[in-house]
């Protein structure tokens, strides 16, 4: 009842003080939080994704031709949700240079990609924003549109480069042909 009443008041039916319908709305259309379960389980939609492994080696071809390789290093599958910014791109690079994957002296997992000089190789993979909680066929509601997606990871790629060595990446859009050695294995899902 109370929004039928805004929409009403909004389309101009009934008057509304200044502000009085704006504060209304956003009400009305805001989300309810259950603070109860924030901050548990996968995040949704404004949280860039990285699958990340530690490998051995790793490789990208296209069409049969290499276009990217790294030794030892962290081979990064990236996926871009609808509302990533700029801000998720950094956090999630933050993430991929600081994540403890490698093994110190005593071989406990205390050792970030910065600090062992790997190799960071990143791959564009929207699959993994794929919703699978129902049925038997993916659903891509929440991955970013193409184009959007396409920005995000050229931005990812472009502020490793800018701030760490080597990194190579794939190639967004392609058909590409991933290999690895997983090294350990070691995989774990990051978000920004």
């Amino acid at each position: 009842m109370a929004a039928l009443r805004v929409l009403r008041e909004r389309s101009g039916h009934a008057p509304v003080a200044p502000g009085e319908g704006i504060r209304r709305v956003l009400l009305v259309y805001s989300p309810p939080i259950d603070r109860r379960t924030l901050g548990r389980g996968r995040a949704s939609a404004g949280t860039m994704i990285a699958l990340i492994q530690r490998v051995s080696e790793a490789q990208v071809r296209v069409g049969g031709e290499l276009i990217a390789t790294i030794g030892r290093g962290v081979l990064a599958l990236i996926a871009v949700r609808r509302g990533d910014d700029a801000a998720a791109v950094e956090r999630l690079l933050e993430r991929l240079l600081s994540y403890r994957v490698f093994p110190d002296a005593d071989g406990r997992m205390n050792r970030s990609l910065r600090e062992v000089g790997g190799g960071l190789l990143l791959v564009p993979q929207f699959t993994l924003a794929a919703d699978t909680k129902k049925g038997t066929r993916a659903g891509f509601s929440t991955a970013a549109a193409p184009e959007e997606a396409r920005t995000r990871f050229a931005e990812l790629v472009e502020r490793a480069r800018a701030t760490y060595a080597p990194v190579s990446a794939g190639v967004f859009g392609a058909d590409m042909q991933v290999s690895l050695i997983n090294d350990g294995p070691v995989t774990f899902w990051l978000e920004s």
